[in-house]
C-alpha cells in the first residue's frame, strides 16, 4: 500500500460532511453478479455442477480486479490440478447472457446500469428489479479486436488514469491537478480502487475533485456578452488566487458527463455548472436540451418518456449537475447518466 508524505494539506478545500456522506454511499454501492463459465470451454474433469459463482461486486471496481477471486474459486472447487496448470488468466473474457461483449474498462456499476436500461427498451421485459447481472466467462480466444484494451488489470489501470485526466481537463481546462500529483499519489488512486479503500482513494482524489461548499449565490449575474461560457474560470489554474470558491463545484468550466442510451451510442457534451442566464444547471434542463423527445421541456406539459440513473439511483430531475459531479461521479471522475425507458414508452417506441 502506498504511503504519502505531507507534501501539502490533504485537500485544497474543506469538504462538507454531507458531501463526504454521499461520496461514501456511492463508494459503498455494490451490484450482484452471477458468473458462469462457458460449459463448452470447461477443461476435462471439471466439476460441472459448480461452474457458477456469485459475487456482490463494488460499483467502483472493474472486471479485471475480480478475476483473481473468481480464479481462486474455480481452482478450489471446479478445476482439477491438471486444468489449473493450463488455464491462463490472460485469455479470459466476459460477455452478457444475451451475447454482448462486456467492456473491461467500464466500472462494474456502469455495466450493471447499462444492462438495466437496455432491458427497459424491450417491450416484453419484466419490471426492473435488483437481480444479478448474468455473465458468461470464456476461458479461451479473447476477441482482442473488439475488446479495445487488453483484458488485464494493468491495461485497465491505464484506461482508468486516462479517464481521470480527461475529466480533469473538462473540469478545469487543463490537467495540472492530475499531472501535479506524484506517481505514488496517482498509484494510490488505483490502489484505493483495488483494495476498495475509501479513505486511501479520497486522500488523493480530494485534491482534484471540486467541493460543494457554497460561497456564491445560486443565481450569479450573467457573464458579459463578450465572455464565453467556456472561458477559463479562476479555478482552472491551481496556482491562481481565485478566492475561497476557486475549487467549488459551481466554479468548474464544465462537469464531466456522459449519457448512455439503451443499445445506443454514448453521448458526451460540454455541461457548464451554471446556465448563461444565471441559474444552476439542473439534470432536467440538461436532458431536456439534449434529449427533448425523451425529456420534454416543462413548458410543453408532456410527461417524460424516460428516466435517468446515476450510480443506480433514480435521480431527481432538479438535481444540480455541479452537485452530481462533486458527490456522485464515478471514481474515474465521470457522471454516467444511464437513460432507461418507462415501460409504456418502450411499447410505443
Amino acid at each position: 500500500m502506498a504511503t504519502y508524505a505531507p507534501r501539502h494539506s490533504p485537500s485544497a478545500f474543506s469538504t462538507p460532511a454531507s458531501t463526504t456522506l454521499f461520496r461514501r454511499l456511492t463508494w459503498e454501492g455494490t451490484v450482484p453478479l452471477e458468473i458462469r463459465v462457458d460449459s463448452k470451454e470447461l477443461p476435462a474433469n471439471s466439476d460441472r455442477g459448480l461452474e457458477c459463482y456469485y459475487i456482490q461486486a463494488p460499483r467502483v471496481s472493474y472486471l479485471p480486479l475480480i478475476v483473481p477471486e473468481i480464479k481462486r474459486y474455480l481452482m478450489d472447487v471446479v478445476f482439477d490440478d491438471a486444468a489449473g496448470r493450463i488455464v491462463k488468466e490472460e485469455d479470459w473474457w466476459f460477455e452478457s447472457e444475451d451475447g454482448n461483449l462486456l467492456k473491461w474498462h467500464w466500472p462494474i456499476g456502469l455495466l450493471y446500469d447499462n444492462h438495466t436500461i437496455s432491458q427497459s427498451a424491450r417491450p416484453n421485459a419484466p419490471p426492473p428489479g435488483y437481480t444479478p447481472l448474468r455473465l458468461v466467462l470464456h476461458l479461451v480466444s479473447p476477441p482482442t479486436e473488439k475488446l479495445l484494451i487488453a483484458p488485464s488489470a494493468e491495461a485497465c489501470k491505464q484506461a482508468f488514469m486516462g479517464q481521470l485526466k480527461e475529466a480533469d481537463f473538462i473540469r478545469w481546462g487543463n490537467t495540472k491537478r492530475m499531472t501535479g500529483l506524484r506517481k505514488a499519489e496517482q498509484d494510490g488512486l488505483w490502489e484505493g480502487i483495488k483494495e476498495h479503500n475509501f479513505d486511501e482513494y479520497w486522500r488523493v482524489a480530494s485534491k482534484i475533485t471540486p467541493t460543494t461548499t457554497p460561497t456564491r449565490s445560486h443565481s450569479p449575474p450573467p457573464p458579459p456578452s463578450s465572455t464565453s461560457l467556456h472561458t477559463r474560470p479562476p479555478s482552472a489554474d491551481p496556482s491562481s488566487n481565485g478566492g475561497p470558491d476557486r475549487d467549488g463545484a459551481s466554479s468548474v468550466r464544465n462537469v464531466p458527463v456522459r449519457i448512455y442510451l439503451p443499445d445506443g451510442p454514448v453521448l458526451q457534451d460540454l455541461v457548464p455548472p451554471v446556465l448563461e442566464d444565471g441559474p444552476m444547471h439542473t439534470l432536467s434542463a440538461f436532458l431536456s436540451a439534449r434529449l427533448p423527445l425523451l425529456f420534454p421541456p416543462p413548458e410543453t406539459g408532456k410527461s417524460a418518456l424516460a428516466y435517468a440513473l446515476v450510480q443506480g439511483v433514480l435521480v431527481p430531475p432538479e438535481s444540480e449537475v455541479a452537485w452530481l459531479g462533486a458527490c456522485m461521479a464515478g471514481a474515474d471522475g465521470w457522471v454516467n447518466v444511464c437513460v432507461g425507458l418507462h415501460r409504456e414508452s418502450a411499447r410505443i417506441l
